[in-house]
This record gives C-alpha cells, sequence and structure tokens, in this order.
C-alpha cells in the first residue's frame, strides 16, 4: 500500500465503480483511497510460486485461488483490499455478481515488504479478521525467508504457527502441504 491520494467522499459501491475505470489497483478503506504500487521481482516470484502450488492442490474441489487482481471485501471494516493471494470455496464467490469481489475466503496470504510490512501484520489483519470466513492468514516474509501462519482455533482465536526454510508449510483451510523452501525458489535479493 502506498500513499493516499485524496480523500474522495464516495462509498464502497462509487469506489467499485470509479475504480473499474484507473489503470492501477487500487484499495479503499472507510473513504480513502490508496494506490498500490508494484511489486518486487522477489514478491513477484514468492507470490507465484505459491499461487501456483495451491492451484494445483485446489483442482477438483470447490476452492479456488486468486493472486493479486482479486479485491476481497472487508464490510465490517468498510474496506475493499488486494492480497496477493487468497482462496475461496464459498459458492457465493462464485456467483456471477462476485465475478470482481470475493466477500468469502478462507485463505489469505500476503507478501512483506518494507514499506507494508507494519500494515499487513497491524490494521490490515484487524480488518481481515472481522472475516467470519477466514480460517488462515499467512505472511511470507522474503528477508527472513520464512513463513507465518495465523490460523484461527476452535474458539475463534488466532495462533501462531511459523515454518523456516527447511520446514514443510502447512495449510490446513486448504490441506495444502509444500516445503517452504519452494515458495522461495528463484527468490534473489529483496
Amino acid at each position: 500500500m502506498s500513499l493516499p491520494q485524496a480523500k474522495i467522499p464516495f462509498g464502497p459501491d462509487d469506489y467499485l465503480v470509479w475504480e473499474q475505470d484507473q489503470p492501477g489497483r487500487n484499495e479503499f478503506v472507510d473513504g480513502e483511497v490508496f494506490a498500490m504500487s508494484g511489486a518486487s521481482d522477489a514478491h513477484g516470484t514468492a507470490a507465484g510460486n505459491l499461487f501456483a502450488s495451491l492451484h494445483a492442490n485446489s483442482r477438483g474441489t470447490p476452492c479456488k485461488p486468486f493472486i493479486a487482481d482479486m479485491k476481497v471485501h472487508v464490510e465490517a471494516a468498510n474496506a475493499f483490499f488486494y492480497p496477493d493471494i487468497l482462496v475461496t470455496c464459498d459458492a457465493r464467490d462464485r456467483a456471477p455478481e462476485a465475478s470482481h469481489v470475493k466477500r468469502h475466503p478462507l485463505l489469505i496470504v500476503e507478501v512483506l515488504s518494507p514499506t507494508t510490512e507494519a500494515y499487513d501484520r497491524g490494521n490490515k489483519f484487524a480488518a481481515y479478521r472481522t472475516l467470519a470466513s477466514l480460517q488462515e492468514y499467512v505472511l511470507v516474509s522474503l528477508e527472513q525467508r520464512r513463513i507465518e501462519v495465523f490460523r484461527r482455533d476452535a474458539t475463534g482465536h488466532w495462533v501462531l504457527y511459523p515454518f523456516a526454510l527447511d520446514e514443510a508449510l502447512e495449510l490446513a483451510s486448504v490441506d495444502f502441504r509444500c516445503p517452504v523452501a519452494e515458495i522461495f525458489e528463484g527468490v534473489e535479493g529483496e
């Protein structure tokens, strides 16, 4: 997320109409619009690697992963975000009216960057936690070469499951396992 644009006096429906005509992606948070900056090579590579594995894992299931260009509506936060990856298995997200905005993801992934890390861990995660459907929130650290999975337990609490480079990532929400090293394959710098 980058610096906010000028305060635009419109609500969520107006934002959706306005955003369709914009050349880039813009997130909306309670009346403010934030232009999304481009991703680094490392960011795109890690997100692409994880997306490809999740896509292969979802074949033959009602689940569908999306990468970068799909919006998530977080109604309780009056916000629309573009997560790096989201997975939804909810039939309501397959309806024609959900072709540009998903409302029921069970998995959201954010690849961290120095400019977004605090927001992704803080206010954005707080907003995502209001989604009743969300079961796991994943943070991919390019700098640390590790993955943190926050998983909602049976009591509604969020529990951290960290995964190091030499371990296998486990995402219970979509019955997925893969070596963490595969997510960082081809990732240089950052």
